[in-house]
């Protein structure tokens, strides 16, 4: 027999129970790199649900976007803890910024160049010489695409929007799975129309989403980088769980922050991450950093010329999972 306890005597059960860490609760600051969307929904719901507090964090989750770099928070002591892109987090170490990652959160790529069947576009070295909109900062993955298939494009800024693609300012847009290429669906777009390039579809799978902290603010207190991780797989855990209060909590943040979406949307947003968080085969969300994905990933960048060097996997990766 399975004893089912309801969402509310949980919640009771969180606000009486005292934190499982001596009592007391500690501070922390959280930064997602990007605006209130379902992509963070499992935080929201850590929060939420009070696993934080039961994990004695006392947490303040700030508002990402364009305007909070998680990297200058970060160093500046702005912030204890952000979400980074895996590509992005060792492009950094590999240039001095002394961060750990406490937990790799998505295990599946999600990035993708999108472009139309018209364009004629059928294979990556119809690329060449094309204009390609990117988003400054997160076009790490994209270059090493690029190079892997010894193509030169014309590079343009990206913005928040694909108006310019939309308008066919350009050949090929950046877009996340879980975001932009549901926004062109909505466009009136049919997905017959698009020719998507999946990156992990072409040796290229760069886990995105993990959570980062500086090496001396896990040094100083790994419990509490530790209980974060937790906190927040029981939070992902829940939001899966139960997506209808999930999405409920995402529109309040949406709303709070004026940010403008609609439930359909974060409905497919946190479908998508299910599959990049949970994907096909998974069985457990265990927030661990596979070495050998840290190796594609970094090997790649080598080979790129990015990254100068390839930092330490032991050094990079804090080793949260399987701590008491």
């Amino acid at each position: 027999m399975v004893l089912r306890i309801p969402a509310l005597l949980l919640a009771l059960i969180a606000l009486i129970v005292p934190p499982l860490w001596g009592g007391t609760t500690r501070p922390a600051v959280f930064l997602p790199q990007w605006q209130p969307q379902a992509q963070f929904a499992g935080y929201y719901m850590a929060q939420e649900k009070g696993f934080y507090q039961r994990q004695g964090i006392d947490l303040t989750i700030l508002r990402g976007g364009p305007d909070q770099p998680p990297a200058t928070l970060l160093t500046r002591g702005k912030a204890q803890f952000v979400t980074l892109f895996l590509s992005n987090a060792i492009e950094l170490r590999s240039r001095g910024v002394r961060l750990v990652n406490v937990g790799q959160i998505v295990q599946r790529s999600g990035f993708i160049l999108v472009t139309r069947k018209a364009s004629g576009i059928e294979s990556p070295t119809d690329l060449a010489g094309r204009k390609v909109s990117l988003w400054p900062g997160f076009s790490l993955q994209p270059q090493a695409f690029f190079q892997k298939y010894g193509i030169e494009v014309q590079s343009v800024p990206q913005g928040a929007t694909l108006n310019l693609f939309l308008r066919g300012g350009v050949a090929a847009a950046s877009a996340m799975w879980y975001n932009e290429y549901h926004t062109l669906l909505n466009a009136g777009i049919d997905e017959d129309e698009l020719k998507p390039f999946f990156f992990d579809r072409h040796g290229l799978n760069f886990p995105e989403d993990g959570l980062y902290c500086l090496e001396e603010t896990f040094r100083r207190d790994p419990e509490r980088a530790c209980r974060f991780l937790r906190a927040s797989l029981e939070g992902w855990r829940y939001a899966f769980a139960h997506p209808e209060e999930t999405l409920d909590v995402v529109m309040k943040h949406l709303r709070a922050a004026n940010v403008g979406s609609n439930r359909v949307h974060q409905k497919w947003m946190l479908a998508r991450m299910h599959d990049l968080i949970l994907p096909q085969g998974s069985r457990t969300l265990q927030g661990h950093l596979h070495p050998e994905d840290y190796q594609r990933v970094a090997g790649e960048l080598k080979r790129s010329g990015m990254i100068p060097s390839i930092p330490s996997y032991g050094d990079f990766y804090a080793h949260c999972i399987g701590r008491p």
